[in-house]
């Protein structure tokens, strides 16, 4: 399956200055290509959008979680306060505290609360790095099963094996490589037909089950799976029951209610191009809403004022 990619392109004081090449599948309800761009079909890193599959593989292992502190668990947050101190009580129902984290230290990425941290005399910490949702439900799911915490990265811990063959069930495909993502946890290699599958079976699954749960907790509470301005939260807020999840690299991964569903990827990893693409995925599958085109195109700043734009070719 491949197709020619799309271009996005960066325009400032009405130059074309840089372009971006991007791949994206959109599929119908009934799982069929409505628009592919790209080689859709070959091995990617998906990054953070991962993280609904492996809280998935989680819950099906005993975690025991719900609303909010079950978005968080795939999230890939902003350090807010709300977001810091959930990982804290993920990880304190477990018996366990911070010192149990084993992703990197970090800031908060949201600059008010980084610029609180460091004005009140703080720094760098394990919770506030955007993974430690993550990390701490993956700790829970350890202790809830008496599994090793301190070997819990591993991939050939019990733990990453159960979300090993969760990836593997949901998207359709072997793993074809395992490798470390930013924050240390292994990281597979699958393509994009996998991933929009995957996301497919979440939102359709029955209520209740454990891939709904997962699916009803990250649209009910999408402040909680990136942050208050982040522009996947403003994605969810535009179209009703749509669930985005981003990753690293410029990945998206999106599905709607109805299994209307698709996958974003910048070939050189540029994050400016990500958004715009994936509106016009959307919009190719008759998503698109009013609130949607303000994020249609980029805005490029120069001087501190608008002089340029992202967008579609």
């Amino acid at each position: 399956m491949s197709a020619e990619s799309l271009l996005v392109e960066v325009v400032r004081s009405g130059f074309v200055e840089s372009t971006h090449r991007a791949r994206m599948l959109a599929v119908g309800a009934d799982g069929s290509p409505v628009r592919v761009h790209g080689a859709v079909d070959a091995l990617v890193s998906p990054r953070s959008s991962m993280k609904p599959l492996q809280a998935l593989g989680m819950v099906r292992s005993g975690l025991a979680l719900e609303g909010e502190l079950l978005a968080l668990s795939c999230a890939s947050h902003s350090g807010e306060p709300f977001h810091v101190e959930g990982a804290r009580k993920i990880l304190s129902g477990a018996g366990l505290d911070e010192d149990a984290l084993r992703c990197p230290e970090d800031l908060p990425g949201d600059v008010v609360s980084r610029d609180e941290v460091l004005r009140s005399g703080g720094g760098r910490a394990r919770i506030y790095m955007n993974c430690s949702g993550k990390h701490a439900a993956m700790l829970a799911t350890c202790a809830v099963n008496g599994w090793p915490l301190e070997t819990y990265l591993d991939p050939a811990h019990p733990l990453q094996r159960a979300i090993r063959d969760t990836v593997e069930e949901l998207t359709g495909e072997r793993v074809a490589a395992t490798g470390v993502d930013g924050c240390g946890a292994p990281l597979f290699f699958v393509s994009m037909v996998g991933v929009t599958r995957a996301f497919r079976s979440l939102v359709q699954a029955e209520p209740g089950t454990p891939e709904r749960r997962i699916a009803d907790a990250f649209r009910a509470h999408p402040e909680w799976t990136s942050g208050t301005t982040r522009p996947e939260a403003q994605l969810m807020r535009a179209v009703p029951g749509l669930m985005v999840k981003a990753g690293a690299e410029a990945f998206d991964a999106f599905a709607s209610a109805d299994g209307r569903a698709g996958t974003v990827k910048i070939e050189d990893g540029g994050q400016r191009a990500r958004v715009p693409v994936t509106v016009e995925a959307l919009r190719a599958l008759g998503l698109g809403t009013a609130e949607l085109d303000e994020l249609a195109v980029g805005v490029l700043l120069g001087g501190g004022r608008p002089v340029g734009e992202v967008r579609l070719r």
